[in-house]
């Protein structure tokens, strides 16, 4: 019973203080997840914590239940549009850009470690794959936006590359242990049938379980707290079944993950918020046992070799393996050099590292050690400079304005409709405009709104004040746009960030539907157009991303172009004013004038002369 407590009260005790001493290093700007594996160093046989853990087929176990709770909630988080808009570059990063990866730094292994070739290409396979925690929480935990198809090809590739690395590391295993022969045309035959199996048995299990995942969501009457449960226990089972199948129950859960969370479900507010709170124990979890399982003595030996390994990575394999699988997409020379930076490296290369360990690979502490310091350079080197990187590499987006409160309501026969009640912020874009006047996203209806108290459900065209409560029924989706639109806009006085837009609209949307919804001031034959039609009427045929149009007190930007045609087209509802160069100087004048009579007279207390 003793013993019992102390696991609980360690365990609580790690995680606990784990989580405030990440509180406390995000101020200097430092990685979390490098927070967390730190404590667990710490915590451990060579830290002040003393803890002696060196169970490798524990931290197996746990690293694999962690791993598909996070790639279920990454599937969660990942939207049609994401996939459409990287799939090509992301399968092939996740494919060929791993096993690439993995032999150029089995080469380098090879010649600064002297390993054999089967054990200097398992190193590379166990450091082949980016991370998809690390880069999911990089990118997001701060309120980092980039470029929609930078964005989506970093989170996608880091979703679905991990199959490709776990296959590589089991049938290099295999070489290194059993002395298989890739040479041999029977065993090249089975490896090529092993992995066949594993990427479309994945993606075949993870699609019927999504689906059945789904429908049990839909289909069963439970108290509102146990649909979380369900979703979660349910994408466990689509994992577990797919891996005794022999094929990757890795890919599969991801997989379970998308289709639930891009299909119309009850609960999607109580679900999303329990994945995201348990993706995250996973991850502590995960990397504080990861922290502990390595002894940072054993690393001394082999600290420069294998920082000569990390950095041929860094600086050579990833950059390489980008542009061989990049140049084909048209991305810029400055977003493919964004990219190879974020190849961020966590606690997968560390839970691939103990599979060798663990099926008795000669020399598997010190790759698992090797790959250990490979980590920590990654989330040293490149998890701290991730937000510089993006604005050297100008792929940085102004951050969404965001509400000052949301409260959000699942309608549990709704089907994914949501009731939100949003408190009118002093800065918002409504009040420039009257309810009724406002372009709320498709399939959004205002319900009532809420001033001292009062309910009101009509007379919509006085418009709204700060504190206002304004009620609505909308769908999942829509929720990050009625963000943008409650949210505040900017501080009083302060310039609008540049390329920021409130809406995005597709090129093939009609130009005659977006004016009568938005209030456009089209001309009759430009109402026949297509927005691609109406922007290139404007603009010329060579548009390039960011170009502006004025219609009236509105600005359209073309968003995202491909091969001279503009895909998406962005709705600037409140653009700077355009200002001639007196007025400029005006500005500027008042503007100094100002900071003067903050600096001489705004503290004096006998007040201005």
């Amino acid at each position: 019973m003793d013993f019992a407590n102390q696991i609980i009260l360690v365990s609580a005790g790690l995680i606990t203080f784990s989580i405030f001493a990440g509180v406390l290093s995000s101020r200097i700007g430092a990685p979390l997840l490098l927070v967390f594996l730190a404590f667990g160093m710490l915590a451990g046989e060579d830290g002040p914590g003393g803890i002696v853990f060196n169970d490798y087929g524990v931290a197996y176990f746990v690293g694999s239940f962690a791993l598909a709770l996070i790639l279920f909630d990454g599937g969660l988080r990942t939207s049609r549009e994401t996939i459409n808009r990287a799939f090509g570059p992301s399968i092939i990063l996740a494919t060929i850009g791993v096993v690439l990866t993995a032999a150029l730094v089995g080469l380098a292994a090879k010649f600064l470690f002297g390993f054999g070739w089967a054990e200097a290409f398992l190193l590379g396979a166990i450091v082949g794959s980016t991370d998809a925690a690390a880069v999911f929480f990089l990118l997001h935990l701060h309120g980092l936006r980039l470029k929609p198809r930078v964005a989506a090809t970093l989170e996608l590739e880091s979703g679905v590359n991990d199959p490709m690395a776990i296959f590589l590391t089991l049938a290099l295993v295999g070489v290194a242990v059993h002395g298989r022969n890739v040479a041999d045309v029977s065993d090249a035959l089975d490896l090529l049938w092993d992995f066949l199996w594993q990427m479309l048995g994945g993606l075949f299990f993870g699609a019927v379980g999504g689906y059945a995942v789904l429908r049990a969501v839909n289909r069963l009457q439970l108290s509102s707290g146990l649909y979380p449960i369900l979703a979660g226990a349910l994408g466990l089972l689509v994992f577990a079944f797919t891996q005794s199948a022999g094929a990757s129950g890795f890919l599969a859960i991801f997989v379970a993950g998308f289709i639930l969370g891009n299909n119309q479900h009850r609960a999607t507010t109580e679900i999303s918020r329990f994945s995201d709170g348990v993706a995250w124990l996973a991850q502590i979890g995960m990397f504080l046992m990861m922290g502990l399982l390595v002894t940072p003595s054993a690393l001394l030996p082999i600290l420069l070799p294998a920082l000569g390994v990390a950095f041929f990575l860094i600086f050579i394999a990833r950059p390489v393996t980008i542009l061989a699988c990049l140049w084909p997409f048209s991305f810029t020379p400055r977003e493919t050099a964004f990219i190879s930076w974020v190849g961020l490296r966590g606690a997968v290369p560390i839970f691939l590292g103990t599979i060798p360990v663990i099926s008795g690979v000669e020399g598997a502490e010190v790759l698992f050690s090797v790959a250990y310091v490979i980590v920590l350079a990654s989330l040293v080197l490149q998890g701290w400079t991730v937000p510089y990187a993006a604005r050297l590499a100008e792929v940085e987006l102004p951050p969404r304005p965001t509400p000052n409160r949301r409260v959000e309501l699942d309608l549990p026969a709704g089907k994914g409709k949501s009731v939100v009640a949003y408190t009118v912020d002093p800065m918002s874009l409504l009040l420039r405009r009257g309810v009724n006047r406002l372009p709320l996203p498709m399939g959004t209806t205002v319900i009532s709104v809420m001033r001292d108290g009062v309910v009101r459900t009509e007379g919509f065209d006085r418009g709204v004040e700060p504190g206002d409560v304004v009620m609505m029924l909308t769908t999942a989706e829509m929720i990050p746009t009625l963000d943008r639109l409650f949210g505040a806009r900017r501080m009083r006085g302060q310039a609008k960030e540049a390329g920021m837009v409130d809406f995005v609209l597709e090129g093939s949307a009609s130009a005659a539907l977006v004016a009568d919804m938005y209030g456009l001031a089209f001309e009759a034959e430009e109402r026949e157009l297509t927005l691609e039609e109406f922007m290139r009427s404007r603009l010329g045929k060579d548009i390039k991303e960011g170009a502006r149009t004025r219609v009236g007190g509105i600005v359209l930007a073309a968003i995202q172009v491909q091969d001279g045609s503009v895909r998406q087209v962005g709705l600037d509802l409140d653009p700077p004013q355009e200002e001639n160069l007196l007025t400029q100087f005006r500005l500027r004048w008042r503007a100094a004038l100002g900071a003067l009579r903050e600096l001489f007279i705004a503290d004096d207390p006998r007040g201005p002369f």
